[in-house]
């Protein structure tokens, strides 16, 4: 099952995004849904990462050095 959405782009990214759709022959649905399932797992990423830097920052995420990480696994001298 697909989903529709409408994206509203600048005049120049949509110049751009038609001017390659033309060159290469394919649609410029083709090109959005690249880009969108390209960088979704890169923007979900930032940001649960900017969510965990703003717990540790508040001090509601616990951190460790690497001093305490590896002796608590036996690895320190």
């Amino acid at each position: 099952m697909t989903k529709q959405a409408a994206v509203r782009l600048p005049d120049e990214t949509y110049a751009r995004l038609k001017a390659l759709s033309s060159r290469t022959g394919r649609t410029a649905t083709y090109y959005i849904r690249e880009a969108v399932e390209e960088h979704l797992d890169d923007l979900e990423d930032v940001y649960m990462a900017e969510q965990v830097i703003a717990r540790v920052r508040s001090g509601q995420e616990p951190v460790h050095t690497l001093d305490d990480v590896e002796r608590d696994l036996g690895l320190a001298d």
